[in-house]
């Protein structure tokens, strides 16, 4: 399975369990008196769209190049990120307003068994989450790294529920509201995630340097090449799952130019083999100093 195939198969899981849990979440809220686990199923149903909308975008970023995108479609995938992370801010807003409005309104007490339920809910979330951030690293994309931060910023949520309705339960009378300030805490956490999604998704569809491991594999592997003495420059442009290189390799200087020629490509295909995460490889071909 490549790492565009894997990334979808990813999102499906992470559709399929925010759509159980935001179900879950709703019910156990109405039934339970609690805003705070009613604000978490919001924030799972945001999810829902949020991940469909990384599913449209992996599914897009997988055509291949063509004339007018001679690098792919991989830079649609910041872009959904920004998307997914609009749909943070809003969830994000949303609750925190409601939150102010429950605070202010005399409410029961939530029911003692909607900790078990919330308790759940946190396993489960964290698990969703470390499952996600692993594929995202495995196959280097920014969307699903977000979609992972749903998964997290959703156990954050949940964490803060558990404290508030537990604080509710044990102080009772007075404390109603104890849950309604735990989502309003919950929503300035998803504010935060919101920025730390952004800002590396942002970088990437800026092209901004942020490679120098990439950087040092790429030189390491180029030196074993049998020619190529050094390199000198090395830009990397990320789009999608694939890193795109402009190289400048130093060989021999008194070599043919159908020699030099030969070797870019003999480094080309080292490259390939040895970080297939790389894309396309544009190699400059300099001589060495008289």
């Amino acid at each position: 399975m490549n790492h565009e195939e894997s990334a979808i198969k990813t999102t499906y899981f992470s559709i399929a369990g925010n759509l159980g849990l935001a179900l879950i979440k709703g019910v156990a809220g109405l039934l339970g008196n609690s805003y705070a686990l009613i604000a978490d199923a919001l924030e799972s149903t945001t999810d829902v769209f949020s991940s469909i909308l990384v599913l449209l975008g992996l599914k897009y970023a997988k055509r291949p190049a063509d004339k007018n995108h001679p690098y792919g479609h991989g830079k649609i995938e910041p872009l959904v990120t920004f998307m997914v992370v609009g749909f943070l801010v809003i969830s994000a807003g949303i609750i925190a307003y409601e939150s102010i409005l429950h605070i202010q309104t005399p409410h029961k007490v939530p029911k003692v068994w909607t900790l078990y339920v919330l308790a759940a809910i946190i396993v489960w979330k964290e698990i969703s989450y470390r499952i996600v951030i692993k594929k995202s690293k495995e196959t280097n994309s920014s969307s699903l790294r977000a979609d992972a931060w749903h998964h997290r910023s959703d156990a954050i949520t949940s964490v803060t529920a558990f404290v508030g309705i537990a604080i509710a339960l044990i102080f009772g009378p007075g404390y109603e509201t104890a849950d309604d300030w735990a989502a309003l805490l919950a929503s300035g956490f998803i504010l935060y995630n919101s920025f730390l999604i952004f800002r590396p998704a942002l970088g990437e569809i800026m092209d901004e340097h942020r490679y120098d491991d990439l950087i040092d594999e790429i030189r390491e592997v180029s030196l074993t090449v049998k020619g190529i003495k050094d390199t000198e420059k090395c830009r990397i442009r990320k789009s999608g799952m694939k890193y795109h290189v402009d190289l400048h390799a130093i060989v021999d200087g008194e070599l043919t130019v159908r020699r030099g020629h030969d070797l870019a490509h003999e480094l080309q295909d080292a490259l390939h083999a040895a970080i297939p995460t790389l894309g396309l490889i544009s190699i400059h071909v300099e001589p060495t100093a008289r």
